[in-house]
């Protein structure tokens, strides 16, 4: 059995030398290994720390690049039973993340999975938090319904060769994919047990920016999903001042409360242009995809309080 990890990169080189090193030293069970790398156009050496680490490497223009074409064109690349696909700026916490996101693919308990993120020290405390909502600590293989993510994710090469990355979206090529095959009678799993610490270095533009291709592209998975002015205005102001009340009893201060409103500012005005122009959403699936919403348990995970990343050669 063979794993093809693909990663999409544009100037990954601060975190991509910690991720190679890290997919050097996974322990598995009988997977032979190939890194691949989807590259964009990287001006910082990330090509070269690539090739310097034995990974094979393709090139895609930024004229052509769309999130689907670049993994579509890094998977037929590769040559690996099972397609891993993981952001440049993700590092694999411990050396067993490989076998643990593939074994449900290995055992046929699911077609698509995907893994645990957890932000860094230098991550806003308001990323965190979302992160704990949608990476939680218990697995569900399979789980109900097509929520997917490929910033740490695995994909049986067979299924992709049949149902390929939808190459026109702004986004959420993942959640797409996921929700066809889903739709189709495959299984997507979540696999707590392969974690992957998710580095964002973003300016406020940046992750506004984010949310909205990220809900410009929910527009056609989910075309009833839409947002109003008052739904910005209350999930603002409730996330905020959720995010202040978590951070205080957590003892954050890692993020300031001005930093916490900017990001969720932001991240809902950004959602707010992406989708503003959708029919009415009902409010079950406005809670699902834009409340701020995480339960008990996460909001006091441990995960949540400062982290001090294991470096490479000790993982």
């Amino acid at each position: 059995m063979r794993a093809s990890i693909v990663i999409r990169t544009l100037n990954e080189a601060e975190h991509l030398s910690d991720l190679l090193a890290m997919i050097a030293a996974q322990k598995t069970d009988g997977i032979d290994i190939e890194t691949v790398l989807i590259d964009s156009g990287s001006t910082d050496g990330t090509v070269e720390i690539a090739l310097r680490h034995g990974a094979r490497v393709t090139t895609i223009s930024k004229a052509e690049f769309s999130f689907g074409r670049s993994l579509n064109r890094g998977c037929a690349f590769s040559t690996g039973d099972i397609l891993v696909l993981i952001s440049g700026h993700c590092v694999p916490v411990d050396a067993h993340w490989l076998q643990n996101l593939c074994q449900p693919v290995i055992d046929g308990r699911a077609s698509y999975t995907y893994g645990r993120q957890i932000g860094d020290d230098d991550s806003n405390y308001s990323e965190r938090r979302i992160f704990a909502k949608y990476f939680p600590e218990t697995s569900a293989v399979p789980q109900e319904g097509f929520f997917c993510n490929n910033a740490n994710s695995a994909l049986l090469r067979s299924v992709w060769e049949e149902h390929p990355f939808d190459e026109e979206l702004t986004g959420l090529e993942d959640m797409e994919l996921a929700k066809r095959i889903w739709n189709r009678g495959h299984k997507i799993g979540y696999v707590a047990e392969a974690p992957v610490f998710h580095h964002h270095r973003e300016g406020w533009a940046q992750v506004r920016r984010r949310f909205e291709r990220e809900a410009l592209a929910l527009r056609s998975i989910m075309p009833e999903v839409q947002l109003t002015p008052l739904d910005v205005a209350r999930c603002v102001a409730a996330s905020t001042v959720s995010d202040w009340r978590s951070a205080m009893r957590n003892g954050i201060s890692s993020t300031s409360k001005m930093d916490m409103l900017r990001y969720r500012w932001n991240q809902y005005t950004g959602s707010f242009k992406g989708n503003h122009e959708h029919r009415r959403l009902s409010q079950r699936a406005k809670a699902r995809f834009f409340y701020p919403e995480v339960s008990k348990k996460a909001d006091q995970d441990e995960w949540l309080k400062p982290l001090r990343r294991t470096p490479p050669n000790e993982g």
